[in-house]
């Protein structure tokens, strides 16, 4: 694993994507290599957090980009010079911030129940679910950004890179209420790309623990009686870290 890492005002060129990417992870053999740089990172940057990318980068910083674009999450801020790295540092850490108290305003809050009724829900999703955390090395792109994300608490990390842009996606809120309910079970949300979500937890749930999970993840993605929900029970049980999609074709994506 290559590790490159940056100041904030560093300048910013491809495949960095702004001023707060601390990190490009290349070369990348497994997913706990990247969980054991977050442990790294987090206690060097405290009390600011961190955000991993896992699948198809490009994609996902376009479609954060775009998600951003959501008048809830653009901030009224003054022009700036585009051409002094201290300025645009400063502008992005406020938009950042700026996200993090929109994400926690009542009146645009997700409601749990309304989710499943966003996305077209493909009975194939919870067998990807299985294929996705059985095997959790596939999500990673060949590069891996690190976003430095200055917000009080986990849940709102994903204001480091807001996504979810297409209507027939869960968006930021609705992804915000994921990461929400999750923290519920005991899981920090630590990353996302393009189609996914990743969560992670000390240790494997206990028993009880999983059963109230699967029953939420049943509610989110539907298919109850699906035989493959059995199946991922069977390895949350010795998992703690857990994948979840949020796009409408996540499913074609892991399986065809």
């Amino acid at each position: 694993m290559r590790v490159t890492r940056f100041q904030p005002t560093d300048a910013v060129v491809w495949p960095r994507p702004d001023s707060s990417t601390i990190a490009l992870v290349e070369d990348v053999e497994s997913l706990d290599e990247v969980l054991a740089l977050l442990v790294d990172l987090r206690a060097e940057l405290a009390p600011a957090r961190v955000l991993v990318t896992l699948d198809d980068v490009a994609q996902c910083t376009y479609t954060s980009g775009h998600a951003g674009e959501d008048e809830r999450l653009s901030p009224p801020l003054d022009d700036i010079d585009w051409d002094d790295p201290t300025a645009v540092a400063e502008r992005e850490e406020a938009t950042v911030q700026f996200i993090s108290t929109q994400l926690d305003r009542p009146e645009f809050a997700a409601e749990w129940a309304s989710l499943s009724a966003v996305r077209g829900l493909d009975p194939r999703e919870v067998e990807a679910l299985v294929h996705l955390n059985r095997d959790l090395d596939e999500v990673l792109d060949d590069t891996v950004i690190v976003q430095r994300v200055p917000v009080a608490r986990d849940d709102l990390v994903i204001a480091g890179m807001p996504n979810g842009y297409f209507t027939s996606d869960w968006n930021t809120f609705q992804n915000h209420a994921i990461v929400r309910r999750l923290a519920r079970h005991g899981y920090r949300h630590f990353g996302i790309g393009a189609s996914f979500l990743g969560f992670e937890r000390p240790a494997p749930p206990a028993e009880s623990d999983v059963d109230a999970l699967v029953a939420d993840l049943v509610e989110l993605y539907g298919a109850p009686t699906s035989r493959y929900w059995a199946e991922l029970r069977s390895i949350l049980r010795t998992h703690r870290v857990l994948l979840l999609g949020y796009t409408e074709d996540f499913a074609t994506q892991v399986l065809d």
